[in-house]
């Protein structure tokens, strides 16, 4: 593979990548830059026939990915935060439809974007410690990278709202209870044990598990309506009030007063 992105770090070893968001000074926040790299990583990674498997994580202990970058999001306004969704939408929608397993190894915090990224992977293996949560209401908007859809997918919609109205972080073993992720293992063994996990899979046949994957995905047949309303929704709330103050509340750490009641 000749693509060689700065804010990532790819090991290739017995047809498994490992891609580590190499952010740890901004807890690996996912900047514009980050999902422009994590797109032409997988454009590649899905044409190498040498991969048979991926593992998404982040670089240290402290985060997976602790969300998006809030400084972006604060210059966000109705179109471009439209723009802004669509595209993180469209960055993990790929790592979705990747034809070959995906397992977000998860340590420390998966916040916001962050969250919605493992949950676009296939698989998910956190550390006991690690912490999960969509806190975007808080800051006047709502996830927007394809949260609203996945979630609920996954864990049903009165927990999937759970999660996003109340904002609050859930725990790891909080998370395997309700089947947000599918294995808890001791800090700082999520990479190895993916790996090992990957290992065995990949052993089944490519075009069988190619095929699978899309026949899971082809069992949710609004997926396309779901992500454009998402977006619309985002960049709405991008133009408001509440946004702009929720933004600027997080940056200067106060608490936010928000004006549209």
């Amino acid at each position: 593979m000749g693509y060689q992105p700065e804010t990532l770090l790819v090991e290739m070893e017995d047809r498994i990548a490992t891609v580590t968001i190499d952010r740890p000074a901004k807890l690996n926040a996912l900047n514009s830059q980050v999902l422009d790299e994590l797109r032409e990583l997988f454009e590649a990674l899905q044409d190498d026939d040498s991969v048979g498997g991926i593992v998404i994580t982040g670089s240290g202990l402290k985060a997976f990915a602790a969300g998006a970058d809030i400084s972006e999001l604060q210059r966000l306004r109705v179109r471009s935060g439209e723009r802004s969704s669509a595209k993180g939408q469209a960055v993990f929608s790929l790592i979705e439809s990747t034809g070959k397993p995906v397992i977000a190894a998860v340590e420390g915090y998966a916040l916001g974007g962050g969250c919605e990224l493992a949950l676009a992977c296939h698989l998910r293996v956190a550390s006991r410690t690690a912490k999960f949560g969509l806190p975007e209401l808080g800051l006047g908007l709502m996830p927007g990278y394809g949260g609203t859809q996945r979630l609920p997918r996954l864990i049903g919609k009165g927990r999937a709202l759970e999660l996003i109205l109340d904002g609050n972080p859930i725990d790891a073993d909080r998370a395997f209870s309700i089947g947000l992720v599918n294995k808890v293992v001791e800090e700082g063994k999520t990479v190895r044990t993916s790996r090992e996990w990957l290992g065995f899979i990949i052993k089944k046949a490519p075009l069988a598990i190619r095929t699978a994957i899309q026949s899971v995905h082809a069992a949710y047949p609004n997926r396309a309506q779901g992500f454009q309303d998402e977006s619309r929704l985002f960049g709405y709330l991008c133009g408001t009030e509440d946004a702009a103050e929720g933004t600027a509340a997080f940056l200067e750490k106060r608490k936010p007063k928000f004006y549209n009641r």
